[in-house]
C-alpha cells in the first residue's frame, strides 16, 4: 500500500510504501518465539558440531548439520560482542552464556559506557504480546558468580507458526523541473501540459528532459486536452502492494489529444464484468476532474476517464 501527498510550495511529495507480510516462522524459530513469553530464551545444539545457536535454529549455519530436535534454555545473561548505533536506538550482538553464536538484539537504557565484552542481563515486556520483542532487549549486568547451565527444553509450550508482519518505507520525492509543472499545472489551473521533441516533434506527456525516441532534449512546453483515446486497458482484479484503489477497477492507458505518448490512469464508469467484451482501444475519453477536495497537485486531481458519449 501507498499512501502519499504533496507538500505545498516545495515542489515534494512525502510517501510511506507500506508492505505487510505474514513471517512463517519455522519449528525451532517458532518454539523460541513461543518460550519468550515465559521468560525463557531457547536454543538449539547442532548434531554435527554440537555449537548450540540463540535463536534456535533447525540446521546449522556453519557446517549444515540438523539442529532443531535438540532444543536447549540457556541462560539470559551474556556478553557484548558487537554495538552500533542506529538513530535511537543501540542494537548490539549478545554472545549468551554457553552459546556458540551472537543473538542480535537491542540495548536497553544505554549509557554509551558499554563496550565489546560488557556483560548484559535479559529485559523482558511487562505484558508478553507473542514476538521477539517479548524479550525487550538486553541491559548492563554485573557478572553472575557462575553462570546458568545450558539445560533441555522441557514443557514447551506450544509454538508460533507464523507472525503477521508489516513494513513501511518514509520516503520525500522531488518532482524535479519536468514533473514539478506537470502537477502545478494540473493542481492550479486544470491544465495538462507535456513537452515537444524538436527533432521527431512528438509530444511527451508526462513531460521528460529527453525525447524517447530521438535521445535529444526537448524543447518546447505545449498543452493537450483533457480528452483522448483509450491504447489499452486492464481490468485487474487482482489486490497487490503499493494499488491506490480497491479492484475490481480498470487500468487504462490512454493518448491525449495533442499528445504522442501514452498516459496511465484509470477508467470508470464502466461495467467491469462486461468491459472485456464491450470495451476496445479506440474509445474516446475524457478526464473527470476532482471538485470535492482542494488539488494536490497530482495525478489524483484526475478522479479518472470515463468514456465519451457514443464510445
Amino acid at each position: 500500500m501507498t499512501d502519499a501527498h504533496a507538500i505545498p510550495g516545495t515542489g515534494a511529495l512525502d510517501a510511506t510504501i507500506a508492505m505487510p507480510y505474514t513471517l512463517t516462522a519455522g519449528p525451532a524459530a517458532g518454539q523460541f518465539l513461543a518460550e519468550l513469553a515465559a521468560r525463557r530464551i531457547v536454543g538449539s545444539r547442532c548434531a554435527g558440531c554440537a555449537r548450540v545457536m540463540v535463536p534456535a535454529q533447525d540446521f546449522c549455519g556453519r557446517c549444515g548439520g540438523a539442529a532443531g530436535e535438540d532444543l536447549v534454555v540457556v541462560a539470559p545473561t551474556g556478553v557484548l560482542t558487537a554495538i552500533t548505533h542506529a538513530g535511537q536506538d543501540t542494537l548490539v550482538f549478545v554472545r549468551l552464556d554457553g552459546a556458540g553464536a551472537d543473538l542480535l538484539h537491542r540495548l536497553v537504557g544505554a549509557t554509551g559506557e558499554e563496550a565489546i565484552g560488557t556483560r548484559v542481563e535479559a529485559v523482558w515486556a511487562d505484558e508478553p504480546a507473542g514476538g521477539m520483542l517479548d524479550l525487550a532487549g538486553f541491559r548492563a549486568a554485573e557478572a553472575p558468580e557462575e553462570p546458568a547451565a545450558i539445560a533441555p527444553l522441557t514443557g514447551g509450550a506450544e509454538r508460533i507458526v507464523q507472525l503477521d508482519e508489516s513494513m513501511e518505507l518514509h520516503y520525500r520525492h522531488a518532482y524535479g523541473p519536468y514533473y514539478g509543472r506537470l502537477f502545478d499545472e494540473l493542481g492550479a489551473r486544470r491544465r495538462i501540459m507535456g513537452v515537444r521533441c524538436p527533432s521527431c516533434q512528438a509530444v511527451l506527456v508526462p513531460p521528460r528532459p529527453r525525447c524517447d525516441v530521438c535521445h535529444v532534449k526537448t524543447a518546447t512546453w505545449v498543452d493537450v486536452q483533457d480528452t483522448g483515446t483509450l491504447k489499452a486497458f486492464s481490468v485487474i482484479h487482482l489486490a497487490f502492494v503499493g494499488q491506490r484503489r480497491e479492484p475490481p477497477y480498470i487500468y487504462a492507458e490512454i493518448v491525449l489529444d495533442g499528445a504522442s505518448t501514452k498516459l496511465i490512469h484509470m477508467l470508470s464508469g464502466v461495467d467491469i464484468d462486461t468491459a472485456p467484451q464491450t470495451l476496445r482501444p479506440g474509445a474516446r475519453v475524457r478526464a473527470v476532474w476532482n471538485d470535492d477536495a482542494d488539488p494536490t497537485g497530482t495525478l489524483q486531481d484526475i478522479l479518472h476517464f470515463e468514456l465519451l458519449p457514443g464510445s
